[in-house]
């Protein structure tokens, strides 16, 4: 057992699995008392069981931990409010929340059903939102705590993952908003996204040319989770880890601007944007069309470099 989370109180949501559990066990392994949250349900969003989460307790109390499951649906007000309830009445305090939860419902855009956009929005971006929502709300008077929200590289965009990716990119916002928000009452916010084997990471369209194990994800989450990171004002950042590499998004930032007088007409903008402001190139868009010419050059017979 270690100590860089000593006399903390963490709770994780879906923690029953993949880079949940990683980062549940690697926190008690460190020394503090976990609330384990997962509704126990397949990637798809269905079956829930509660033996998922009992299992990671029993994980940590044989590991000499303390922990405490709460299987409890996060895409509800009560079900956020339940697991820091839960923290408070077990261990008196709350110090740091990580939301993992999450499921996958894969469909083309316009293709895509309400019944596949609305539980996978629910289950990530709003089930972010109700844990931290109870949570800030206790830190607030504690003066201290840290809040930690899971988005993926792709919330650049996805060939067949609106829903989630579109849940993603907001989870980024909901961490930097409450890390300006929280700023003033010790409370810090951050997002992790991680590349690692999972159950989702099976899913990925495209091959990971970085990827790591969850036990590299839970341990920067717990760096996050210490007064080492609070010591150094690390808030309203996005890291990735895959494997050996750590890296930080940049900040929404303006890339170039241009000015005109006079209003604005069509076609001054056309005569005035291309050349002026331009575009910021999608790198995935990029990927994309690399992959359809190898695809193409592959399947062509006797496809090879052209004769010099």
């Amino acid at each position: 057992m270690g100590n860089f989370l000593a006399g903390k109180v963490v709770a994780v949501t879906g923690a029953g699995r993949g880079i949940g559990r990683a980062v549940a066990l690697a926190a008690a392994a460190e020394g503090a008392r976990v609330v384990v949250n997962d509704y126990g349900v397949s990637i798809e969003g269905g079956e829930p069981s509660s033996e998922i989460a009992d299992g990671v307790v029993k994980e940590i109390v044989a590991a000499g931990g303390e922990a405490v499951a709460v299987a409890d649906d996060i895409s509800t007000m009560a079900g956020g409010q339940r697991i820091v309830d839960t923290a408070l009445a077990r261990y008196g305090r709350i110090d740091g929340v990580v939301c993992v939860a999450g499921i996958l419902r894969e469909r083309m855009l316009f293709n895509m059903s309400e019944e596949e956009w609305d539980p996978v929005v629910a289950t990530h971006l709003k089930g972010t939102f109700t844990v931290f929502r109870a949570a800030s709300a206790v830190m607030r008077k504690q003066g201290s705590g840290t809040l930690i929200g899971f988005t993926s590289g792709n919330h650049q965009g996805s060939v067949a993952q609106a829903n989630y990716s579109a849940a993603k990119g907001g989870i980024i916002s909901l961490v930097r908003s409450a890390a300006l928000g929280l700023h003033k009452y010790g409370v810090t916010a951050n997002a992790v996204a991680p590349v690692a084997r999972t159950r989702m990471s099976a899913n990925v369209p495209m091959e990971l040319k970085e990827i790591g194990s969850p036990e590299d994800v839970a341990a920067l989450v717990v760096y996050l989770l210490s007064e080492r990171a609070r010591d150094e004002g690390i808030t309203g950042q996005v890291y990735t880890v895959a494997g050996p590499k750590i890296a930080v998004w940049a900040q929404p930032r303006e890339l170039r601007a241009g000015y005109a007088e006079g209003g604005w007409t069509p076609e001054r903008i056309a005569d005035f944007l291309p050349g002026t402001v331009g575009v910021d190139p999608m790198p995935m868009l990029a990927r994309l069309e690399e992959m359809a010419q190898a695809a193409a050059s592959s399947a062509r017979p006797n496809a090879g470099p052209p004769a010099g």
